[in-house]
Formats: C-alpha cells, sequence, structure tokens
C-alpha cells in the first residue's frame, strides 16, 4: 500500500467537521486508483440516507443514490463522499438538479471513463421519479 493515504483529510483527522448546505466538489477527495489499466473495472456504490429539500416548498426529500463509474486514473474516498452528499441536506434542488450536480461534481475530481448515477426518490403523491445521468468520457467504449 502506498502512502496516498497521507493526503486524505476526512478520513484521518480524527474530527470530522459535517457542513448541510452547501455541497460543493471541493469536499470531493481522491487517491490512485489501483485497478489495473488492462481491467474495466466498475466501482458501485450505494447512499441510502440521502435528503435534499424541494426547492418550491422546502419540504424534505429522501433517496437512495447509486453511483456506478469506471475509474480511470483516480478512486472516489468514500468518507470525503458522504461529507460531500451530506451537504445536500439543506440544499434546496429538483431531483434532476441534484443527481446532474453530483455527476458534475464527480467527473470534475475523477475524470473517469465513465460514470451513471440514479437518484431513486421516495414517491411524493404517489410518483415515483428516479433520475439517472450518464456522462462517458470521449473515446471510451
Amino acid at each position: 500500500m502506498g502512502d496516498y493515504h497521507r493526503n486524505l483529510k476526512a478520513l484521518g483527522e480524527g474530527k470530522t467537521e459535517y457542513q448541510y448546505d452547501n455541497p460543493t466538489a471541493n469536499i470531493l477527495e481522491t487517491f490512485p486508483s489501483p485497478i489495473s489499466e488492462t481491467n474495466q473495472s466498475e466501482i458501485v456504490i450505494e447512499a441510502p440516507e440521502f435528503t435534499s429539500l424541494c426547492p418550491v416548498t422546502g419540504q424534505p426529500d429522501f433517496a437512495r443514490i447509486v453511483i456506478a463509474y469506471t475509474p480511470d486514473k483516480l478512486c472516489v474516498e468514500s468518507k470525503s463522499l458522504k461529507l460531500y452528499l451530506g451537504a445536500f441536506r439543506m440544499h434546496r434542488g429538483f431531483h434532476e438538479e441534484c443527481v446532474n450536480r453530483i455527476v458534475d461534481d464527480l467527473v470534475s475530481v475523477l475524470n473517469p471513463v465513465r460514470i451513471r448515477v440514479e437518484g431513486q426518490f421516495t414517491p411524493r403523491g404517489g410518483i415515483k421519479l428516479w433520475p439517472s445521468v450518464t456522462w462517458e468520457k470521449k473515446g471510451a467504449s
């Protein structure tokens, strides 16, 4: 195991600062992918306790966020991802906006081969809404 873990702030500090109203890519930390370049491995992460607020009513929305990505050179560190997703708690955004923002922020820090994020939101008014966004690096197949 390399020394790359020494650069991770959220994982090793001993104290955790939670931010519930400002999701930003700056929260996300990465480490070099241990996956061989000859393998096209997919990493799947499920976050079953995602919350955000309706931008109109301010009522809470609940979702399971499923992230599946094929890393290129970097992987996302899971505690920083947890803190990032937790920062949506007081964020006002439609379901589609939240999912798109997660993809955009993860792409900006990871530059993965491909990524797909799905927000499995709890039904409101009897309607299930599960937006998903897929991004793929140009030339990847």
